[in-house]
Parts: structure tokens; sequence; C-alpha cells
């Protein structure tokens, strides 16, 4: 758990790293003002999805198993989550767990890409969820990452929010005392978060019956424990039937990632029609939908699922969408990026 000193130090980090620049500019970057060109055709919100270009080419995560979310830091560097694969026993365990075993408790992996060509790091996450979405917070200690914990073993998704440290080649529990649980929405599930850190902001992703919602917090007052929320909606973009594979949060924008992997030829998303994967975008104060693309980018990707979206706050801002490929025995991450 990272208290009052943690609060300040990410406050020191983002002022040295410029983000504070980033933040003066929301007024004007995440809508029109008189006088502004026209955005372009492709555009949601102020990201253009038909100018997306390559960030990251298909590489492998620490684990065999399939990206879920992605996030970036103040830095511009990627995190990914990904469900810990079968076979691999940890230090501390008497046996090697199946994939399906590793998914229903709620166990995953985070793979850090360093810049420079560094070798990625890693560390294991025991009981927290599935990943949907997450986010990744600055401090004087090193990076927050924000996840879904408390996992409910029943379907493997998390029912809290955690901020814990990335720690490279480390084990932590869901249950150790180190981690704070954050229960905002008691009565909802399949819970998940991303951060708007220039904004203040949390955005927790939930179920509630069958509903999807978005709730967004102060960041502050959700560490302090308040979690009366500044924006509570119900989602307007997800359409009957498609699959919610991530969400961010950023401006007046919420961005929510929608979609399934390729089809063969004979299914309903077979690889000649270019995929089924949308981003939609979903305005804060009146909760209404106001955007919505194809991802038309890379359709020979091989299986091609989207996996993952999140804001990259440097060098300029971009959307970033994740897919998930297959090669060989394995997934791959891949990562195209929608500029604003």
């Amino acid at each position: 758990m990272v208290g009052t000193e943690g609060q300040k130090s990410r406050r020191a980090v983002l002022a040295g790293a410029g983000t504070a620049v980033a933040a003066t500019a929301l007024g004007v970057a995440f809508g029109r003002t008189e006088g502004s060109p026209p955005l372009p055709a492709g555009a949601v919100g102020p990201f253009d999805v038909d100018a997306a270009s390559e960030l990251l080419a298909p590489t492998p995560l620490h684990d065999i198993t399939g990206p879920q979310s992605i996030a970036f830091d103040e830095r511009g560097r990627l995190y990914a989550l990904q469900v810990m694969q079968g076979g691999i026993r940890l230090p501390d365990e008497k046996r090697a767990a199946s994939g399906k075993a590793r998914r229903l408790a709620g166990d995953m992996c985070v793979t850090a890409y360093p810049h420079g060509g560094a070798t990625p790091r890693h560390m294991y996450l025991r009981g927290f969820g599935h990943g949907i979405s997450m986010g990744v917070e600055p401090s004087g200690e090193g990076p927050l990452l924000w996840v879904e914990s408390d996992a409910d073993t029943r379907t493997g998704y998390g029912r809290a929010v955690a901020r814990i440290p990335f720690r490279h080649g480390t084990v932590l529990d869901s249950a150790s005392p180190s981690v704070r649980h954050h229960r905002p929405l008691p009565r909802s599930h399949r819970i998940h978060p991303a951060v708007d850190v220039a904004g203040n902001r949390v955005l927790v992703s939930h179920r509630s019956g069958d509903a999807h919602r978005y709730t967004v917090y102060s960041l502050d007052d959700f560490l302090a424990g308040s979690y009366r929320p500044l924006s509570d909606l119900p989602n307007p973009a997800l359409h009957s039937g498609e699959v919610l594979q991530g969400c961010a949060v950023r401006g007046d924008r919420i961005y929510q990632l929608t979609g399934t992997p390729y089809t063969e030829a004979g299914g309903d998303n077979p690889p000649e029609l270019g995929g089924n994967t949308f981003v939609s975008a979903i305005d804060v104060h009146s909760g209404r939908a106001v955007g919505r693309r194809k991802v038309s980018v890379a359709p020979r990707l091989p299986f091609r699922e989207p996996e993952g979206l999140a804001v990259r706050p440097v060098p300029e801002q971009a959307l970033c969408v994740a897919f998930s490929v297959k090669s060989g025995g394995r997934r791959l991450l891949a990562v195209y990026a929608c500029p604003s």
C-alpha cells in the first residue's frame, strides 16, 4: 500500500516529466474549439483511428498466453497483463497448475517493456483477476500498477481494485497484507480499473447484474477511501453481442475496445471482412456515445484478437490498440497507435 507520501511522489514525478504541461492542455486537447480545423473522418474523440500505425510489432510476452490489457507509464513505457500459462510451478508451490486452474484462480503475469531494446521484466500476481484493463501511475519508488483484485474463483474475475508496486521477478498474492483492496462497488462484479493520471481520475468498469457500467472517481479521493463518483454511467456504446476487450479514460472521454478473433472463412468474423474490432467513445459528463470507428489497421495479422486499449501520453498522445497474435505454440502482443 502506498499512502500520502506516494501521492506526493507521484505529483513530483509528473512535474519532473513535464506531464503538468499535458494536464494544462487537456482543456483544448479533447474537443474542438471555435476556429479549429475539422476532425478527420476516422476520429474518435481527438484520435484518428484510420491513421493507426504500428507501435510494437508482434512480440512475445513473458508467458506464452495472450495479452489481456495494456497501459503506459508517464515516459511511454509499455506494460501488459496476461493470464498465467499452465504448467508453471512458482517457488512456493508444491506442483504446477493447469491453465484452467490459473484462469479461475485469477493468476496473472505482468510484462514490462523498457525502452531501448532492453530485456522485458515481469512479475506474477496470484488471485487478482483476468486483467481486462489496467493502469500505471508513477511514484518516487517506481511504477504503481492499478489492477483488479480479490478474484472470484467461480469466474476468475476481480471483485475489487488494488494499486500495487511493480517489482521485477517477484510474486504477489492478492491476499497479502500489503495489498489494499478498494471496494467502491460491492454489488458489482467483473471489476477492472483504468487511470488518467494527468486528469487525476480512476475509471472502474464493472457489471451490475447483466448491465455494464462505467464509474469515474477522483484519484485522490479513491485512494483515501471516499468513493463518491464523479460520473456513474450505463454503457451506451456496447452493442448487442459485442465482447468488451478494454477501456481507458482521458479528458472528457471514456474509450472502449470491442471485438473477437478471426474465425475460419465460414464463420461470422473471417479475415476477408477485416475483423470486427471497434473503438468507441463516451462523453464522461452526458453519458452519451459520441464516436465509433472500426479498427482496420493490420488486417492480415494471424488470429488478430483485440486485447487492450490505452492512451500513450508521450511523445505525443495516442490511443493504442493491442492485438493478440498467434505464432507457433504461443501468443504475441502487437500494438498500434491512433494519433491525436
